[in-house]
């Protein structure tokens, strides 16, 4: 047969204990009343078997005065894994009668079954067993999966409301027996089967209903925040409606405008068509009446029409010419503005250089003189320095000599100590004396020459201190050097600079003077081509009647176009002719304001 685990059989003997005790004490509870106190016999058994339960696999603790083997240690643990257990704990320790950890314990237990949190308390104490390992044995019933079964026949401990006064009960010298005789079976028990049986589904219907009412309160509060998230929504909707709205009211508005705007326009074309319709018919008759006159100036018409023609395909070739050559001079024109920024950019620019080059010449020769004072400060303390590592040196010497002089002194004091004791052991009161006196001198020469290696070791303290500075001295020498070397290469930088500014300036000078240059023709060029700039033409249609004279148009009399004033002449009113380097023929004039008078086509010549 196969030898069983001990601490296997505890684990289970615990396991049955405890499940006895739970259910009698839900059964008793039930028929006696869910509230319960400190005297129910049931309750207190409860206790006793969950103190042994934590108590099974416990590791020895070694304290000052004894060995110690409690359970507050794993209890006080809870209250770093569960938050909401410091406030047992808190008051646990607060109560004033308890004195040793076990009472602790114990007043712990039953504020967790009060506050009915005792299976979660012991649950986040299970879940970590690499805490617990510090407490218990790897075997112990809290390490185990009996452990995990005992939280779990705790959670139905939930329906006992238990009122227990903790205060001013005496838990620190209670002895925690239990008693069998409660779970033995009798006939009472036995014929009460049926009881229990409704009991259990009592309990079952309880815990359902309890688990139902949790996840309802979730349900509620998920569908609470729900309703101020949609409120919330709401409220930006109507927002965002009330805008739209404002703005469809706007764009409706602007909508009549549009579509009153549309009906005067329709209006003002209507009656603008019918103006025209009526020209037009004045214009055939007088034209019907004119034809038979028309025949005989046709030739001459003709021919005046070749020649104004001419005069007009010349005139486009030139204004074609005249605009190309104003695009390229207004293009070379940016060419140069564009390299003139240029230049006065990196003339600026060459100028901050020089002035930053200045005052670092300035700088580095302010550096330079006071780094020379340093130089020769720094000289002095140098020749200082050596002529006192000289002295300590001969100092040294001669404290070296002087110790070896001691301890010489110190052998033959020892020699004659040992001469004496062996020759004159019978004059032992004469010795002491002696021995005394020489115990004293040979102390003095302890102190001197503890006091003479400190007075060394300073000495050589100071010596490694003017070791150090003669060495940072030599370093800012060097670094001074150096700044020398950087100093002259910033005034070779500075005399190149200086080459490159004046080249620069001397270039930019013969610019300013061709720009100047360029300008100038540029002005000439828009002189020149003012004149051929103007306003936008009339319609041919609306020019009638000349501006002067108010005669009507026609093929005798021909249109002139003003393009700077917009007025309309005929030939025989624009007399005021100006000759043009430009074009070979004198250009007629307008009368008001003096530009060149275009002459207009008819309607029916292109």
């Amino acid at each position: 047969l196969a030898v069983k685990d001990p601490t296997a059989v505890e684990r289970a003997n615990l396991l049955n204990m405890a499940k006895l005790s739970i259910k009698g004490l839900i059964e008793s509870a039930l028929s006696f009343g869910r509230t319960l106190d400190s005297d129910y016999p049931p309750l207190q058994q409860f206790f006793v078997v969950m103190e042994h339960c934590l108590k099974h696999g416990l590791k020895v603790r070694k304290s000052f005065l004894s060995y110690n083997k409690t359970i507050w240690g794993p209890l006080e643990l809870v209250e770093k894994l569960y938050p909401e257990a410091e406030e047992i704990a808190a008051s646990v320790r607060d109560l004033p009668g308890l004195k040793t950890p076990l009472g602790r314990a114990r007043a712990w237990l039953r504020l967790a079954l009060m506050q009915k949190k005792m299976a979660d308390y012991l649950r986040c104490l299970i879940i970590q067993r690499d805490l617990l390992s510090e407490f218990y044995e790897y075997h112990a019933l809290m390490m185990e999966e009996e452990g995990a079964v005992i939280v779990g026949l705790l959670v139905g401990l939930n329906v006992i409301d238990a009122n227990l006064c903790v205060k001013g009960e005496d838990l620190d010298s209670q002895v925690g027996v239990i008693d069998f005789s409660v779970y033995l079976k009798s006939d009472d028990d036995i014929g009460g089967k049926e009881r229990n049986v409704q009991i259990a589904a009592i309990l079952d219907q309880k815990n359902y209903v309890e688990e139902l009412n949790r996840q309802l309160n979730s349900t509620v509060s998920s569908l609470h925040a729900r309703v101020d998230s949609l409120e919330k929504s709401n409220t930006k909707l109507i927002e965002e409606l009330a805008i739209a709205k404002n703005n469809i009211i706007k764009l409706q508005e602007e909508n009549h405008q549009l579509r009153s705007e549309n009906t005067l326009i329709l209006m003002k074309t209507q009656h603008h068509l019918e103006a025209t319709k009526v020209d037009v018919e004045a214009e055939l008759q007088t034209y019907k009446h004119s034809r038979q006159g028309l025949d005989e100036m046709y030739n001459e018409a003709r021919r005046q029409l070749r020649e104004e023609a001419q005069l007009r395909q010349d005139m486009e070739n030139e204004l074609v010419v005249q605009v190309s050559m104003k695009h390229e001079i207004e293009l070379a024109m940016k060419l140069l503005e564009k390299d003139i920024h240029e230049k006065q950019d990196t003339l600026i620019g060459l100028r901050q250089q020089l002035d930053e080059v200045k005052a670092i010449n300035v700088e580095m020769y302010q550096k330079l003189q006071v780094s020379e004072d340093a130089m020769k400060e720094k000289n002095e303390i140098i020749s200082r320095l050596e002529d006192k590592t000289n002295q300590i040196n001969a100092t040294m010497k001669q404290l070296e000599q002087r110790l070896q002089q001691a301890e010489k002194a110190q052998m033959e004091a020892e020699a004659e100590d040992e001469k004496l004791k062996q020759e004159y052991v019978n004059k032992s009161e004469s010795l002491q004396n002696e021995f005394s006196q020489k115990e004293k001198q040979l102390l003095q020469l302890e102190t001197d020459l503890k006091i003479e290696k400190e007075w060394r070791q300073t000495l050589e303290d100071d010596l490694q201190k003017e070791k150090e500075t003669v060495s940072q001295l030599r370093t800012e020498t060097q670094e001074i050097v150096n700044l020398k070397k950087e100093f002259l290469k910033l005034q070779e930088k500075n005399k190149q600079l200086k080459s490159i500014c004046e080249d620069q300036e001397a270039a930019l000078q013969e610019l300013a003077s061709k720009l100047s240059e360029s300008k100038l023709k540029i002005e000439d060029i828009k002189e020149a081509n003012k004149a051929l700039q103007g306003q936008v033409w009339l319609k041919d249609k609306e020019a009638t009647h000349c501006k002067l004279c108010e005669k009507e148009f026609s093929l005798s009399k021909r249109k002139h176009h003003c393009r700077n004033c917009g007025e309309i002449f005929c030939n025989a009113c624009s007399d005021n002719e100006l000759p043009l380097p430009s074009s070979p023929k004198p250009v007629r004039v307008c009368d008001s304001c003096h530009a060149i008078l275009i002459q207009r086509c008819s309607s029916n010549v292109p």
